[in-house]
């Protein structure tokens, strides 16, 4: 069966529940092993369980990849315009990079929620952060597509992403083809006006310069000033800070919830404490209550015994007085 079963096998677990993971891997590794197929069977034991934020990645991959595919043309279409340091085009695409990430994230919590999981705003914080690298790298943006997502990526301000022991089943990760993005002036189609559809004009350049090139008569276009070099590395930085920004806010909320649970939960232990000490303190009392209540009735008991035997005493003397002559 080789590696192509083992990716068949891997396609399947890693789009289950993740609460299911582990109890399929194992059937899976058996089901191998019943065939004979021995090392498929122990490739497949040594899966590894995906981390809950690569695990909503996965779920996004398989039940709403057209996300995907839109943020991989949208990474195509940033890096054409980064290329050429077209700064108003890569400030028009940030802006759209934003829409798709907050969109796809919501996507990904509602996939997981499906599923009986409700992410945490770290867990969010950590998928968006995994969806802008794949924007970032072609690499990443396959990593992602792929489903069989590992752990969470990072775009670290550089193009390229490192995706070591990121993807389940050893090989390269070759670039998806992003599907093509249709041109809005096209005869007889009609205009997108979603995100998506904002990312055509520069995706349709970026495929068109080679043949574009090849004709044009028109002198080539001076190198880019420093200033917008730097205003193009501005961008980039500005993006940056924001992702870091709002992941910060994320685990700022996060720590504000934890914080109000705890002190929540130690009100509440400290009143059972208070509860616990008070009905100690009733129950020692009514122990003592029982002891005295114990040592009275027997008392009361030896008490009972002894007039008992007084009073057959006195009935026996009667009836012998009764018995004798006068």
């Amino acid at each position: 069966m080789g590696e192509q079963g083992l990716a068949d096998v891997a396609a399947r677990l890693y789009a289950l529940p993740l609460d299911e993971f582990v109890t399929a891997r194992t059937t899976a590794a058996k089901d191998a092993a019943a065939v004979k197929e021995l090392t498929l069977a122990a490739e497949v034991r040594s899966l590894p369980k995906p981390s809950v934020a690569a695990w909503t990645v996965n779920m996004l991959s398989a039940r709403r990849p057209e996300t995907l595919r839109e943020l991989a043309a949208l990474g195509t279409a940033m890096r054409a315009a980064q290329s050429s340091l077209d700064v108003p085009e890569l400030r028009r695409l940030g802006q759209v990079r934003r829409q798709l990430l907050a969109s796809a994230v919501k996507e990904a919590a509602e996939a997981a929620e499906l599923l009986g999981r409700k992410i945490s705003g770290a867990i969010a914080a950590e998928v968006e952060a995994t969806l802008r690298a794949a924007t970032a790298d072609e690499g990443a943006a396959a990593a992602v597509q792929s489903g069989r997502l590992l752990r969470g990526l990072s775009a670290d301000g550089v193009d390229v992403v490192d995706l070591s022991g990121a993807v389940a089943v050893p090989g390269p990760v070759l670039p998806a083809t992003a599907a093509p993005v249709p041109s809005p002036s096209s005869a007889g189609e009609t205009v997108r006006t979603g995100p998506a559809a904002r990312i055509g004009s520069t995706a349709g350049k970026a495929a068109q310069q080679p043949r574009l090139r090849a004709v044009r008569q028109e002198p080539r276009r001076s190198t880019p000033s420093a200033l917008q070099r730097a205003r193009a590395v501005l961008k980039d930085a500005e993006d940056a800070a924001e992702a870091a920004a709002q992941e910060a806010r994320a685990h700022d909320e996060e720590l504000a919830g934890s914080e109000a649970l705890a002190t929540e939960l130690a009100d509440a232990v400290r009143t059972l404490r208070e509860e616990l000490s008070e009905r100690e303190q009733e129950l020692k009392a009514a122990r003592k209550r029982r002891e005295l209540a114990a040592a009275r009735a027997q008392q009361a008991g030896r008490a009972a015994a002894k007039a008992r035997r007084t009073e057959d005493l006195a009935r026996e003397r009667v009836l012998r007085l009764g018995n004798t002559p006068p």
